[in-house]
């Protein structure tokens, strides 16, 4: 994703969730998503989906099992 792309995309998250230290962050060798974190947290991907010319953005979280004791 692109530097502009991330940037609109964290001030989304920050005022959907209203937490100011969410993050999407670049991806290491990958240009069609990128990492969500909060603080230091990983919590997700956000997927880029650019299809019949409609752009749209699929944010992927995985809640484990044992986060939810």
């Amino acid at each position: 994703m692109q530097p502009d792309e991330i940037k609109k995309l964290t001030q989304f998250f920050r005022a959907k969730f209203q937490l100011g230290n969410i993050e999407v962050r670049r991806r290491p060798q990958k240009d069609d998503s990128a990492e969500v974190y909060i603080g230091d947290e990983f919590i997700g991907v956000i997927f880029r989906d650019d299809e019949d010319g409609e752009l749209s953005y699929n944010f992927n979280m995985a809640i484990l099992d044992f986060d939810l004791e």
